[in-house]
């Protein structure tokens, strides 16, 4: 089996598919035409922005919480290290790398809990990419 229809099969396929397009009276949207919502009740209220008001302070405490909350959380996890790989035989390099990504963390923490999150959760990730290359150096 080819898989090649005759040439009179192929014009009936057209045929039949033109005709049952032809037949929707359904109108078409306008895939360049503007979407106002009329359609839809519930799109004034969202435009209006009163939802997403309503959980805006939420939304910004949670952020608080969780940046603050993660750089304690590494802050206290990079000092430990530190002070375990100080009493090791570690090079200098990795108990200073696990110091300096913690005092990082720190700061995030301290940026976090003042409602800059943005900056503090980027202090997170390089606090713990530093901590990182001092684990790579261990």
């Amino acid at each position: 089996m080819s898989g090649r229809t005759d040439s009179d099969t192929q014009d009936g396929i057209r045929t039949g598919a033109t005709e049952a397009h032809d037949t929707d009276d359904m109108p078409r949207p306008d895939p360049l035409a503007e979407d106002t919502g009329a359609d839809d009740p519930d799109a004034r209220e969202r435009d209006d922005g009163e939802h997403d008001d309503e959980y805006a302070g939420e939304d910004a405490r949670r952020a608080r919480w969780t940046a603050a909350g993660t750089g304690a959380l590494l802050t206290l996890a990079g000092f430990a290290a530190a002070l375990l790989r100080l009493t090791g035989s570690a090079p200098v390099l990795v108990p200073a790398a696990y110091a300096l990504g913690a005092a990082v963390c720190a700061l995030a923490a301290l940026l976090g809990s003042r409602g800059r999150t943005r900056r503090a959760l980027w202090l997170l990730i390089v606090g713990v990419m530093v901590m990182a290359v001092g684990d790579q150096s261990d």
